[in-house]
C-alpha cells in the first residue's frame, strides 16, 4: 500500500485548497467536508505563521494540477504528436489545423488551472516570510518549493501560449496586466528555478515535494528549450554526477507496469519529480481512464481509450520488437479496425474511481535527465559525445532488459551519427520512453521539426495557428490589460 505520509499529503492538499480559497477569494469550490474541523474564516496575516500552516498552503499549489488537469494537459499534447491519434472530441488536434471549439474550451480550463496554481504559489512567496512562528530555514524551503512550482506552471504556459501575463507576488492585486514577451516569462522561470535550486533540500520532505535535483532537471529542460545547450548539458550532468538516481531494472512489460510506474509504488530510484496520486476518491491518476480500453482489463473502471496508434504506421513498424517499451501497446479493435493499438503503460485493477488510480505521474525521471544530457551535449559540441552516447545507451539498455550501466550488444556506436542524425535518434528515444507524457509535440516544436515530422507521418501540413493555443475569451474579457485584436494568438 502507499505510505501513510502520502495519504497525509493528500489530506493536506484537500484542506489547503479550501483554505486558499478563503485567503485569495479566487476559488469557487465546495469546502464543507474539510471545513468541519477548520475555522469558518481566516485572514492571511493569521494563517501563514507556522510551518504547518505554510505547508498546507504549499500543498494548495499542487491541487489545481492534480485534479485531473495535468492528465488532460498531457493528453492534449499527445494528440498533437505526429504518431498518436486522438479519438472523439480530441480527434481535431491530430488534424493540425488549429483547435476547434471543444478543444479551445479544454485548453482554457488548463490556462485557469496553471494560473490558479501560480496564484497559490504567489501567496506562499508573499506571506511565508512574514510568519511569526516559523524558522528562517522553513521559510526558505517553502518559498523555494513555491518558486519551483511557479516556474513549472509558467514553463507550460509559455511553451503553449507564448507571451502571457506575468502574475507574481508583486502584482497580485492587479487585475489588468498586459501580455509579457516570452523572453520575460523565461527570465522569471530561470530566476525562480535558480532560487529553488539554492534552497530546496537534497531529499523531499514529503513524497512528491520538489528537491534541488528536480530544480536542476527542470533548468536543464528550460535551457535546452532556450537553445542554451552548454548550460543544459551542465545542469543535467550535475544530476547524473550526484549518483543519487538509477534506472529501475526491467525484463518484461509487467516490470515496466509494476516496478517503474506501478500503482503501489511510493517512490523509485529513478523518480525526480512526480505528481503523486493515491487510491482515494478524486485523489488518483486520471490518465488511466483516458488511455485504457475496457478490453485490456488493466484498469477496473474501463477507460475512454482517447489515444491510439496504428500497427501499420511507419513509427510502429520501425520500432524494434526487442524493445520492451513497444509491448506497452495492445491491439484492440474498438471500431477503427484490427490494426488499432491502445496504451497499456499504466495499470491499476484496484482503483476506487475513474479518478482514483494509485499510479503517480512521472513528470521528470532519471531517463529524462539522461536524454536531456545526451541531446544537450551533442548540440553544445556540434556532434555526439562519448558521454552523451553513453547516457542514451543507458536508457536503451534498460528498455531491452539489459543492465543500464553495462555495455551491451544493443549499444549504438558514436561513428554511426552526426549532429543531426543523433538529434533525431534522441528524439525517437524520447518518444518511446515518455509515452503518454505529452513531451513529443513540445520536442518537435522546440527543435523546429514539427512540420517535417507531421508531414512524413501523416501527410498533413501543420497550419501556423496550430503551434499556439488561444488565450481564453474569459481572460480577454476579465483582463483589460489585453487587447483581443492585438494580443490573441494568430488564427483565433
Amino acid at each position: 500500500m502507499k505510505s501513510l505520509s502520502k495519504t497525509y499529503h493528500n489530506r493536506l492538499v484537500r484542506t489547503s485548497i479550501c483554505t486558499l480559497a478563503i485567503l485569495s477569494g479566487g476559488l469557487l469550490v465546495s469546502c464543507e467536508d474539510v471545513l468541519k474541523e477548520q475555522p469558518r474564516s481566516v485572514a492571511v496575516e493569521t494563517f501563514f505563521n507556522t510551518a504547518a500552516e505554510v505547508e498546507t498552503a504549499v500543498n494548495g499549489i499542487f491541487s489545481p494540477l492534480r485534479n485531473n488537469n495535468y492528465s488532460v494537459y498531457e493528453t492534449t499534447l499527445e494528440c498533437q504528436s505526429d504518431f498518436t491519434n486522438g479519438r472523439g472530441s480530441w480527434a481535431p488536434l491530430h488534424g493540425f489545423q488549429g483547435l476547434d471549439d471543444a478543444n479551445i474550451t479544454r485548453v482554457a480550463g488548463l490556462w485557469n488551472a496553471f494560473y490558479l496554481s501560480i496564484r497559490n504559489a504567489n501567496l506562499v512567496i508573499q506571506n511565508a516570510p512574514l510568519g511569526k512562528s516559523i524558522s528562517a530555514a522553513d521559510v526558505n524551503r517553502y518559498v523555494a518549493e513555491a518558486k519551483f512550482m511557479r516556474a513549472f506552471n509558467y514553463f507550460q504556459l509559455v511553451r503553449n501560449w507564448s507571451g502571457v501575463p506575468l502574475r507574481t507576488e508583486a502584482n497580485m492585486s492587479e487585475t489588468n496586466l498586459p501580455k509579457s514577451a516570452p523572453e520575460d516569462v523565461y527570465n522569471l522561470i530561470v530566476a525562480d528555478l535558480l532560487a529553488a535550486e539554492g534552497n530546496l533540500p537534497d531529499n523531499p520532505s514529503v513524497a512528491g515535494r520538489p528537491t534541488r535535483w528536480a530544480a536542476k532537471t527542470m533548468l536543464a529542460d528550460v535551457y535546452l528549450t532556450l537553445g542554451k545547450f552548454a548550460e543544459a548539458r551542465d545542469k543535467a550532468g550535475e544530476v547524473i554526477q550526484s549518483g543519487k538516481f538509477a534506472l529501475v531494472p526491467i525484463a518484461t512489460r509487467t516490470d515496466f507496469q509494476q516496478k517503474v510506474w506501478g500503482p503501489d509504488l511510493v517512490s523509485t530510484s529513478e523518480e525526480i519529480f512526480y505528481l503523486k496520486y493515491t487510491r482515494q476518491l478524486n485523489q488518483g491518476n486520471y490518465m488511466l481512464w483516458v488511455s485504457n480500453h475496457p478490453d485490456t482489463k488493466l484498469f477496473n473502471f474501463g477507460g475512454a481509450y482517447v489515444l491510439y496508434l496504428d500497427v501499420t504506421s511507419n513509427y510502429y513498424t520501425s520500432w524494434d520488437a526487442a524493445d520492451v517499451r513497444k509491448a506497452l501497446w495492445d491491439k484492440i479493435n474498438f471500431g477503427l479496425g484490427a490494426n488499432t493499438l491502445v496504451s497499456a503503460k499504466f495499470t491499476d485493477q484496484q482503483a476506487v474511481s475513474q479518478s482514483g488510480a494509485g499510479n503517480d505521474d512521472p513528470v521528470y525521471g532519471y531517463s529524462d535527465v539522461l536524454l536531456l544530457y545526451a541531446e544537450a551535449a551533442s548540440r553544445a559540441g556540434n556532434g555526439p559525445t562519448a558521454a552523451g552516447l553513453e547516457a542514451l545507451n543507458m536508457v536503451r539498455r534498460r528498455a531491452y532488459g539489459k543492465p543500464s550501466a553495462e555495455a551491451s550488444t544493443t549499444d549504438l556506436k558514436l561513428t554511426d551519427f552526426n549532429a543531426d542524425t543523433f538529434l533525431n535518434r534522441v528524439l525517437t528515444e524520447r518518444s518511446y520512453e515518455f509515452q503518454l507524457g505529452g513531451k513529443r509535440w513540445l520536442d518537435l516544436k522546440r527543435t523546429g521539426k514539427a512540420a517535417e515530422a507531421v508531414l512524413a507521418a501523416t501527410g498533413k501540413t501543420v497550419a501556423q495557428k496550430h503551434y499556439l493555443w488561444p488565450i481564453p475569451v474569459s481572460e480577454m474579457n476579465y483582463n483589460k490589460g489585453l487587447d483581443p485584436a492585438k494580443d490573441q494568438n494568430p488564427g483565433y
